[in-house]
């Protein structure tokens, strides 16, 4: 049987599947720091925000289920010197991991900044997370800095790495 896969630009419905991605992640992982879910409205006031300042949000459905996302945003935001630095998020559940779906998501990403005039694109990693580390390495990305004890989560203090790569 083939299972279909098929990427989206991220609607206010998709709310409710991307806090139940997250709730998991936060819960029970570092791959997050914050120990604090986003509600429905704010999911939907982020989708909003980030679609109407042209950076892009998509969904990756598999089976019909939402089963991943990934976007971007500036980082630093607020400092315009940043302006062309971009940080993005990708995330997929359970059911949708180790099938390059999280490749698609990240390649789709950069290709829109790309497009967009942006420069390099960075992710902000736990330090101990040597699966994330590896697939951003396999999708060209290397470090570039590391802040020890950056995040508080579970009792214990967590290195930041930041991997970056130019577009």
């Amino acid at each position: 049987m083939t299972v279909h896969t098929y990427l989206r630009v991220a609607t206010a419905g998709d709310a409710p599947a991307l806090r139940a991605i997250m709730a998991p992640v936060i819960a029970e992982t570092t791959a997050s720091f914050s120990s604090e879910e986003r509600s429905e409205a704010d999911w939907i006031a982020m989708i909003s925000d980030r679609l109407a300042r042209g950076r892009a949000f998509y969904v990756a459905e598999l089976a019909g289920e939402v089963v991943g996302y990934a976007t971007y945003d500036q980082f630093r935001p607020g400092n315009n010197g940043y302006r062309f630095t971009m940080e993005h998020t990708v995330y997929l559940n359970d059911r949708a991991q180790g099938q390059g779906l999280g490749r698609i998501l990240m390649l789709t990403i950069e290709e829109h900044a790309r497009e967009a005039g942006h420069h390099s694109m960075i992710g902000a990693i736990d330090g101990d997370n040597k699966a994330s580390i590896a697939f951003h390495r396999a999708l060209g990305y290397r470090k570039a800095g590391t802040v020890p004890q950056a995040g508080f989560k579970f009792g214990r203090w967590l290195d930041v790495l930041f991997m970056q790569k130019f577009l």
